[in-house]
């Protein structure tokens, strides 16, 4: 049986829960919605309450304000607070990882763990190689998923896209990266061809608690694609002592 779920809207944020335990609060990426986890939610709500949340601008949450990168980590501890969720675990899907690691870094004790899916952290090394990656990645990409893109792509607009895109090309993290003292996964899919593996083994390299997992045979969108393997090595990681 589905976990129940619950819908809600605080702080101009449109969110879904489902499961009971400790919290886990997960970001989606680049013109996308909380729907992108629809196929780790129920695996994990089978040990936490689990929030899957729509970004200003974004899913649900498309009419209620214009998306700002650096301002997205506030705006989640804001509804963190109403809703009553003084820390979590947090995991962030690519541009959703670079807000997941800014909430880590700017505010660490709202942070338990942190989980970043190819994480777009550090610069993507420019609008041309951004493009030709998110071209290149269709490759990886499942015929099955391209209904639930196509409607979130089109619900953010065009303008949406466009300023998240240039945001996130652009993006660096890297100042900020050694503030973060909450135990870190960094996950990739072996081929993500729009957020580079390079970037994954820089995270490994300069936070000290963190640790790699590469996905074989992976993509971009591993939370997806790669729905099982991807959903046993966070539940390792949420569930260690």
């Amino acid at each position: 049986m589905p976990a129940p779920r619950i819908r809600g809207d605080s702080a101009s944020i449109h969110y879904e829960v489902a499961g009971s335990g400790p919290p886990l609060l997960l970001i989606h990426g680049l013109s996308a919605s909380g729907r992108w986890w629809a196929r780790n939610v129920d695996a994990f709500a089978a040990h936490f309450r689990v929030y899957t949340v729509d970004l200003v601008g974004f899913g649900a949450s498309h009419r209620l304000g214009r998306f700002v990168l650096d301002d997205a980590a506030a705006g989640l501890v804001g509804w963190m607070d109403r809703v009553g969720v003084e820390r979590a675990d947090v995991a962030g899907h690519s541009l959703g990882g670079y807000v997941a690691a800014d909430l880590a870094a700017r505010f660490p004790e709202r942070v338990r763990r942190l989980i970043l899916v190819d994480a777009a952290v550090l610069p993507l090394g420019g609008a041309g190689r951004y493009a030709l990656g998110m071209l290149l990645q269709a490759r990886y990409t499942s015929l099955g998923f391209l209904p639930t893109l196509a409607r979130d792509v089109l619900r953010a607009g065009p303008a949406t896209t466009w300023q998240a895109s240039r945001a996130i090309v652009s993006a660096d993290l890297g100042p900020r990266l050694e503030r973060i003292g909450a135990p870190t996964l960094a996950i990739w899919g072996e081929h993500d061809t729009v957020v580079p593996l390079e970037i994954g083994h820089e995270i490994a390299r300069r936070l000290p608690h963190a640790r790699l997992v590469v996905i074989p045979g992976a993509g971009h969108n591993l939370i997806w694609d790669s729905a099982q393997a991807f959903n046993q090595e966070v539940l390792q990681f949420l569930l260690a002592p």
